[in-house]
């Protein structure tokens, strides 16, 4: 069997953090005993081709230039699903298309864990991630937002119609991944799989600093791929819920009992009454400044 795996790396040799991650990922890929292609596309990223190469992964590598992109802009993870399918499709020698980010440790016991599923066509995940920030290791029962591996088990039929379903979807820079997957399944009719009782992502923070990525920068970006979303909701007659519910929504939308062990029991349990405290405190701390100015 055999995997295309869609991922795209940081300018090599700009953060010494940026570049320790990409590292790691790259070794536990190749620690893993199963045939994987890199489906990568870049934007520019100077000495990512030289850094694959001396890796020594197998990958289909497609670059595209900034000033193709609109003003501003960074990178697209639609281009690069974009590019993904058409290899998966026109190659037909691939079982999974997989997208994930290049800050993670892969579990090494992935494929045997997906071999399990006796579905011929699904999506599988893991959710949460083992946090990693400044070195400390969080709780992985602690619901930290972001789903940074994401495995379709898809036919050559379903693929093409994953192709045909995005053409008119646009998305740039960060924000809105995991939300349009999970929506893209609900429409491929797949049925869903939190491996997280198996599996354990490890998930390093970037060096945003090094990129001028700042929480605001993020939230600008979020919003604006969010009225790209929103259209393709509309268009494929699904939940507006996808783009205005949060993880609210998306975390009940991939739930299921039966990959619920203790941890993630406990994760779905402080996820809710946490955050949705924590929203009600800001909201009322906002209302009491509001009346004090």
């Amino acid at each position: 069997m055999k995997a295309l795996w869609q991922v795209s790396f940081r300018p090599i040799g700009k953060s010494k953090i940026n570049d320790f991650n990409q590292n790691l990922f790259i070794d536990s890929i190749k620690s893993i005993d199963f045939d994987i292609t890199f489906s990568l596309t870049q934007f520019d990223e100077p000495n990512v081709k030289n850094f694959i190469e001396q890796k020594n992964i197998k990958n289909f590598y497609t670059n595209i230039s900034k000033k193709n992109l609109p003003e501003n802009k960074k990178y697209s993870n639609k281009l690069m699903l974009d590019n993904a399918l058409d290899q998966f499709i026109e190659n037909d020698t691939f079982d999974y298309l997989i997208y994930s980010t290049a800050d993670i440790i892969v579990p090494n016991n992935l494929f045997l864990k997906l071999s399990k599923i006796k579905d011929d066509n699904f999506c599988a995940f893991i959710f949460p991630n083992t946090h990693i920030i400044n070195g400390v290791v969080k709780n992985n029962y602690w619901p930290h937002y972001g789903i940074d591996l994401i495995v379709f088990k898809i036919s050559k039929e379903k693929a093409v119609k994953f192709r045909d379903i995005i053409k008119s979807y646009n998305q740039y820079d960060w924000g809105i991944i995991e939300n349009f997957y999970f929506a893209v399944s609900e429409i491929l009719n797949l049925k869903k799989f939190n491996l997280f009782k198996h599996c354990n992502v490890i998930k390093f923070d970037n060096d945003s600093k090094a990129f001028t990525e700042d929480r605001n920068w993020q939230i600008n970006s979020w919003k604006e791929n969010q009225k790209y979303f929103i259209n393709f909701l509309k268009n494929n007659n699904l939940s507006l819920l996808y783009a205005h519910g949060s993880y609210y929504y998306l975390l009940l939308k991939i739930f299921n009992f039966k990959d619920l062990n203790f941890n993630l029991f406990l994760s779905y349990l402080i996820f809710y009454p946490y955050n949705i405290s924590k929203k009600l405190i800001n909201i009322i701390k906002k209302k009491i400044f509001k009346k004090n100015d």
